[in-house]
């Protein structure tokens, strides 16, 4: 007698177990099931932004105003931006290179947003009555809105701060720009 219900309970345990097990692979199936369809959503919404750009960014940020301005994209969403901007004026010369790393979301259609940070170097050389020269690193932030044209074109409104490290320009410098690229 206590073997049989022995047997009967080791009957009872094994079949639960087996329900437990069948009751996990559902678990682990619909888990798998869940993460796969949000990870396909994730990407439903996901846009190409061009390989190439260049063009014009019409800014003033401290004295340089358009700056030459090519895109490269790194990736579906992300890409590196390139400014190149000058500036020649009756007291001082001067250059500035920026490097931008940018991430890209859709918004709706054509206009994305974006938001990146990065840093560049720039140069000063003043004439009278300072007579002196320059070159300072810098960091920056940018944020804007563009659209996305169905010609190659892009236009776009970017805020961009920077901090520079010199001896002359070791301030804060406030810039909001308007782009406009051909994309490639």
């Amino acid at each position: 007698m206590t073997i049989y219900k022995y047997k009967c309970t080791f009957g009872v345990i094994f079949g639960e177990a087996i329900k437990i097990n069948k009751k996990r692979y559902i678990m682990k199936k619909l888990v798998l099931t869940v993460f796969t369809v949000f990870g396909c959503l994730l990407f439903v919404d996901a846009q190409n932004i061009s390989d190439n750009a260049i063009g014009l960014r019409l800014g003033d940020s401290d004295g340089f105003g358009a700056e030459i301005s090519y895109q490269r994209a790194l990736g579906d969403n992300n890409r590196l931006e390139l400014d190149l901007g000058w500036r020649t004026g009756s007291s001082f010369d001067g250059y500035k290179l920026t490097g931008l790393y940018q991430w890209v979301w859709n918004i709706d259609g054509g206009f994305n947003w974006y938001a990146g940070a990065g840093g560049g170097i720039g140069a000063y050389d003043f004439d009278a009555p300072i007579n002196d020269s320059e070159t300072f690193f810098f960091v920056a932030g940018n944020v804007g809105i563009e659209y996305d044209f169905d010609i190659p074109l892009i236009l776009s409104l970017d805020f961009r701060p920077e901090i520079a490290f010199g001896d002359l320009n070791d301030d804060s410098d406030f810039d909001i720009a308007l782009g406009i690229r051909y994309q490639f």
